[in-house]
C-alpha cells in the first residue's frame, strides 16, 4: 500500500516515525458523462473568466471568497507560515476509553506504519500500551491543508488513525423525534426482543454488494450486445395497522429462514367473547363427554318407538277383539233364527 503521507507520532517525549496508508479503498462503479447522440467523452475544462480562455494546472492557485464576493488570493507560502505544530506530527493529547467517542464523529481511516527499523521499539510500545489500558489515544493532526482531530487504536497487529469530526461540527438532532406521546406496551417489547435474538448476530464478511454485482452483469450484458437481465420487482411493504401482528410475523419468518419451528412463536391470548362456548379442553375429552348425551338422547327415541308399537298392537288387539265379538253375536241371531223357524214348520 502506497503511503500518503510521513511525519510522527508525538508520545510525550518519544517520537516514532510513521507513514499513513489508506486502510479502506472503494469499489464502486464510476461512469463517465457521454454525449447521448454520438457517445461521445463530455469533459470540462478549466477557463479562466476574465479572459475566456482554458489555463493549465500550473496557471491555477487558491483564494478565499468573501461575503461580498470579493475574492483573496492565498498563496503556499502564507499557509506554510501559520502556526500549525502538528503539520507534520500526530499529537497524542488524551486516552481515553473507546466509549467516549461518539459513532457521528468517525470519519476516514488510516492505518499507521513504522518508519524504518528505528521506529519498530516505540511503535511496539505505544501497541502494546494500548492493548493493556482498553483505551484510545486521543490527537491531533494535520492533512490536507487543515487540522484533523483522530484516534488511535489497536486493529491486529497495527495501529489504525481514524479522522474524527471536532465536536461542533456534528449537528445535534433536535426537533427529529416523534412529537406525539407514544407508549410501548412490554409485549411489545417482548416481541422486539423476540426479534432480535432471532435474528441474532452475523459474520460481516459475509455481506457484500449486491447492487454493485448488479450493475456488473448490466454492464457485461450491454458490452456482449445481450440484454441486459431483468430486476425481480420489490416486495411490496404495507401498511402497518397492527404492530403486533407486524412482530409476530417478523419473529415467524426469521425463525422459519433459520431452519426454526415456526411454531416456537408464542401467541398473544385473544379477547373472550361473551357469547363464546364454553372452552373444550382436547378432542378425546370432548369426545368422551358428547357420547352419554347422544346414547341418551337413542335410548329415548327408541323408547318413544317401542311404546308408540305396544300402543298400535293394543289397539290393533282391541280392534280384532271387537270385530270378532260382532261376528259371534251375529252367528247367534242366526242360529237362534233358525231354529224358530224349524220349530215354527214342525207345528
Amino acid at each position: 500500500m502506497r503511503s500518503i503521507w510521513n511525519g510522527a507520532i508525538s508520545f510525550g517525549l518519544v517520537s516514532i516515525p510513521i507513514k499513513l496508508v489508506n486502510a479502506t479503498e472503494s469499489h464502486s462503479i464510476s461512469f463517465r458523462q457521454i454525449h447521448t447522440e454520438d457517445g461521445g467523452r463530455v469533459r470540462y475544462r478549466k477557463v479562466c473568466e476574465l479572459e475566456d480562455r482554458e489555463i493549465t494546472q500550473s496557471e491555477i492557485g487558491k483564494g478565499y471568497e468573501d461575503a461580498d464576493g470579493t475574492i483573496i488570493p492565498i498563496t503556499d507560502e502564507d499557509l506554510a507560515h501559520l502556526p500549525l505544530p502538528t503539520a507534520k506530527t500526530i499529537e497524542i493529547v488524551a486516552f481515553v476509553p473507546a466509549d467516549r467517542i461518539d459513532p457521528l464523529q468517525m470519519d476516514a481511516a488510516y492505518y499507521l506504519q513504522a518508519g524504518g527499523a528505528p521506529a519498530a521499539k516505540p511503535y511496539t510500545l505505544l501497541r502494546e500500551a494500548l492493548k493493556r489500558s482498553n483505551k484510545v489515544a486521543i490527537a491531533k493532526f494535520a492533512l490536507r491543508g487543515r487540522e484533523r482531530l483522530g484516534m488511535l487504536r489497536v486493529v491486529e497487529d497495527a495501529i489504525a488513525l481514524h479522522g474524527l469530526l471536532w465536536p461542533d461540527e456534528v449537528r445535534a438532532p433536535e426537533g427529529l423525534a416523534p412529537d406525539t406521546n407514544v407508549t410501548v406496551s412490554d409485549k411489545e417489547l417482548d416481541l422486539a426482543d423476540a426479534l432480535m435474538d432471532t435474528l441474532g448476530e452475523i459474520d460481516l464478511d459475509e455481506l457484500h454488494d449486491e447492487y454493485r454485482e448488479a450493475l456488473e452483469e448490466v454492464v457485461a450484458a450491454k458490452a456482449a450486445g445481450e440484454a441486459p437481465p431483468e430486476s425481480p420487482e420489490p416486495a411490496r411493504s404495507g401498511k402497518v395497522l397492527d404492530l403486533m401482528a407486524a412482530l409476530e410475523k417478523s419473529v415467524r419468518e426469521a425463525k422459519e429462514s433459520r431452519g426454526e419451528e415456526p411454531g416456537e412463536v408464542r401467541q398473544l391470548p385473544q379477547r373472550k367473547s361473551a357469547r363464546a362456548a364454553p372452552k373444550q379442553t382436547g378432542g378425546k375429552k370432548s369426545t368422551t363427554k358428547a357420547a352419554p348425551a347422544k346414547k341418551t338422547a337413542a335410548a329415548k327415541k327408541s323408547t318413544a318407538k317401542t311404546a308408540a308399537k305396544s300402543t298400535a298392537r293394543s289397539s290393533q288387539g282391541t280392534k280384532k277383539t271387537a270385530s270378532a265379538s260382532a261376528k259371534k253375536a251375529t252367528s247367534a241371531k242366526k242360529t237362534a233364527a233358525k231354529k224358530t223357524t224349524a220349530r215354527k214348520r214342525s207345528a
